[in-house]
């Protein structure tokens, strides 16, 4: 009986392991042949690591660290986006962007948070 069960059980495994692969040229779960790159995915990746890069410049900028900017990048054009507490800084925050590898342009839509 047991001998069966573990004739079975490989037989089942062998019919189903071939359905697993994939070969050159198939084209996977995205609907794009593998191996060959989407365009948008990877202008997407290049935002990301640009708007990480900007997000890291701020932080280590003193001036800039508790201000709270958000930081979004769309074609490499970076957007400033929060309210700071003068417009010096949102200066700095505008220079220290422009500073970042891969920025193309900064669109300051930062506002000033006034303070009683």
């Amino acid at each position: 009986m047991f001998n069966r069960l573990v004739v079975f059980f490989f037989a089942i495994l062998m019919i189903g392991l071939p359905g697993c692969s994939t070969i050159a040229g198939q084209e996977i779960g995205t609907g794009e042949p593998i191996g060959e790159t989407n365009a948008a995915n990877t202008d997407e990746n290049v935002d990301s690591a640009i708007t990480a890069r900007v997000k890291v410049a701020i932080y280590k900028e003193p001036s800039l660290k508790n201000e709270g900017i958000g930081v979004e990048t769309h074609q490499g054009t970076v957007r400033l986006t929060g309210a700071v507490s003068s417009i010096l800084v949102m200066e700095k925050a505008v220079e220290v962007a422009r500073g970042v590898e891969g920025v193309k342009d900064v669109k300051d839509e930062m506002q000033f948070r006034w303070q009683y």
